[in-house]
């Protein structure tokens, strides 16, 4: 199994969309979101190229829900780095 660390930027990126549904939506949307990252995570650990890749260097996303996809970038020592969540209505083109 691969190793999961998370950006910086990642970590400030689930936050803040954790916060914001906690502010605009419910606790059971924000459950959600928590759920699905999780179980996003677990199916990287057993095959971390389930998911397409991006247009940078080996870095993949998934859609965590309509509006979220989570960057993730695999290194060769069987490591994998979240990198960020990213809201899909914004240009990919800001992705850094």
């Amino acid at each position: 199994m691969v190793e999961i660390y998370w950006s910086a930027l990642a970590k400030d990126d689930y936050w803040k969309n954790i916060d914001y549904l906690l502010s605009d939506w419910t606790e059971k949307e924000a459950k959600d979101f928590i759920e699905k990252v999780d179980a996003v995570i677990e199916i990287i650990k057993i095959n971390p190229k389930a998911f397409q890749k991006s247009g940078y260097r080996n870095t993949h996303f998934v859609p965590i829900t309509p509006q979220i996809s989570m960057y993730y970038r695999i290194s060769k020592k069987r490591k994998i780095e979240l990198v960020r969540f990213w809201n899909n209505h914004q240009n990919p083109k800001n992705l850094k």
